[in-house]
């Protein structure tokens, strides 16, 4: 069965939980099977790394860590403001995520 998420790669979201909690950044990556997903520039974590050959130094290095999906809300296209995504059916029948508040689509 396949999952339906709310958010996707690429979305724009805001923290509304944890640490960074009001943060906004962009979903790099959407992690389907632990419902986690990696924002850009949010929940940075130092990596300690062994000295490798594509690394010869080695050292700590900074990424992004996933956070859990139930502590992000999609931001709204036009109004920059956090909201609750639903799904409905276009003219073709292509089901479509649209904005709770507006009942405007998601693109």
């Amino acid at each position: 069965m396949a999952v339906k998420l709310n958010i996707k790669k690429g979305d724009q979201v805001m923290v509304v939980a944890g640490n960074a909690k009001g943060s906004q950044g962009k979903v790099l990556f959407v992690d389907v099977i632990k419902y986690t997903a990696l924002v850009e520039g949010i929940n940075i974590v130092s990596k300690h790394a062994k000295p490798t050959t594509d690394t010869p130094q080695g050292g700590i290095t900074k990424k992004e860590a996933p956070i859990h999906l139930s502590n992000l809300m999609l931001l709204d296209p036009k109004s920059g403001k956090p909201t609750r995504v639903g799904r409905k059916k276009d003219k073709k029948g292509n089901t479509v995520r649209f904005v709770k508040s507006t009942g405007e689509e998601i693109k």
